[in-house]
């Protein structure tokens, strides 16, 4: 389908493009991740995910090593019809793969409001995260620009297909710390597999400080998503 063959030249532009500005700090990771959500009533809700992340590129050669493995869970307040508050907490397990790193917990709060004036759902997403491992804590303040729309038809039904573009900006503070500013670009496509259940496959483009030494990072995503 031409949507697939577009998506294939989108990675490939996005790699290509990360690694000509800047081959000696470029990163390539693969990160798949498992959700699982269910509504409590129509005001709350919740969401488990699991999420590991692996090396596949780094420092001009191929390396195939696991990172870290991530597990997390929101709790979801709807406060309007379209909009929402969210208490988050991750566990960030990276000492298993590599005694020179440390574990982090993370606690985020999060606003998200969306809207759908046509067949284009827009969405804001305002986030502040406390990371917090032995050595220090970094606050972290994200803003997240997303579009989503369905590719088959103006509504999505069972065994169709959806884009998802999101545009996120993230500040990185703390105590000795310079500010460092990141910028992340991602394209995905997905399928709603049945009523209750979503499979997606993405690329994300991040650049890592880039008001100072710039890292060029490229992420390819998968998700399994359930709902009960």
């Amino acid at each position: 389908m031409s949507f697939i063959n577009n998506y294939i030249l989108l990675i490939g532009l996005l790699f290509f493009s990360a690694f000509i500005r800047g081959q000696d700090n470029f990163a390539a990771f693969i990160e798949p991740r498992i959700a699982v959500n269910y509504n409590l009533s129509k005001l709350y809700s919740h969401n488990w995910f699991l999420a590991n992340r692996s090396t596949m590129y780094e420092s001009t050669e191929l390396k195939f090593n696991a990172l870290q493995f991530d597990i997390g869970h929101f709790s979801n307040f709807k406060i309007g019809g379209n909009q929402s508050l969210s208490l988050g907490i991750l566990y960030r397990y990276s000492e298993l793969f590599d005694e020179e790193k440390i574990n982090e917990f993370r606690i985020t709060e999060q606003y998200n409001i969306i809207y759908r004036p046509n067949l284009v759902r827009y969405g804001h997403r305002i986030r502040a995260e406390q990371r917090i491992t032995s050595l220090q804590t970094i606050h972290r303040f994200r803003y997240r620009f997303t579009l989503d729309l369905p590719l088959e038809g103006q509504n999505l039904d069972v065994g169709e297909c959806y884009f998802i573009g999101n545009l996120e900006t993230l500040l990185n503070v703390g105590k000795d710390l310079e500010p460092i500013y990141g910028q992340r670009f991602t394209a995905s496509f997905g399928w709603l597999l049945s009523s209750k259940t979503k499979l997606q496959f993405g690329m994300e483009y991040r650049l890592l400080n880039f008001t100072g030494t710039a890292q060029h990072i490229a992420l390819l995503l998968s998700s399994l998503n359930f709902s009960l």
